[in-house]
């Protein structure tokens, strides 16, 4: 069975298209039939919803008033990152070892910055499919590596600060090994699938 993506988006599973109008109405369902099973699994166990839905928003609303100040300060902290040139600096320090690899230096931003900020990291990979196109190595490449790398910095500045933790210990390296290895990862299988 042959599953392929049309210019327009529509997906088409095998030559006669007969599975895409299910699809279509899976798709178009699932969000609601989940929503009523939540409403009909809270009432058989006898949960007030609405309480709550209010309680919990409630909660998320103190929460959120208390990360903030960390989510400001990684922002700066990325701001400053980009705009001082430390950015363009380690790019041409990395740029013989990626080159080594394979790897465009067009994407070592990308590396660089998404283990630090996630919208940050979407921004420079929109930048890299309007450049290069998505169907180009380095866009799926670009991709790939979003795929399988996290924002390690600004999870231990936020998530770890929401529930108090004020000595990360080994989080910081381990996240990086393993974003390291999520980059490597990427390019291997970029090489291999569409190398």
């Amino acid at each position: 069975m042959q599953i392929t993506i049309s210019e327009n988006g529509i997906l088409h599973i095998g030559e006669n298209k007969m599975f895409y109008p299910i699809l279509t109405t899976m798709s178009q369902w699932l969000i609601p039939l989940f929503l009523l099973f939540v409403f009909l699994h809270a009432y058989w166990k006898k949960v007030k919803v609405y309480d709550a839905f209010i309680e919990g928003a409630g909660e998320g609303f103190w929460m959120a008033l208390k990360i903030l100040p960390y989510v400001v300060g990684i922002y700066v902290a990325i701001s400053l990152f980009r705009e001082s040139g430390a950015l363009i600096a380690l790019g041409k320090i990395f740029a013989p070892f990626l080159g080594l690899l394979g790897v465009p230096e067009e994407i070592l931003p990308l590396a660089l910055v998404r283990p630090l900020s996630g919208p940050a990291a979407l921004g420079l990979t929109l930048e890299i499919l309007e450049r290069f196109g998505p169907d180009s190595f380095i866009g799926r490449l670009a991709t790939t590596l979003d795929g399988s790398t996290d924002t390690t910095f600004y999870i231990i500045a936020v998530y770890f600060a929401s529930v108090g933790v004020k000595r990360p210990r080994y989080s910081i390296p381990v996240g990086l090994i393993a974003d390291t290895a999520g980059l490597l990862a990427a390019i291997f299988i970029c090489h291999r699938v569409f190398g």
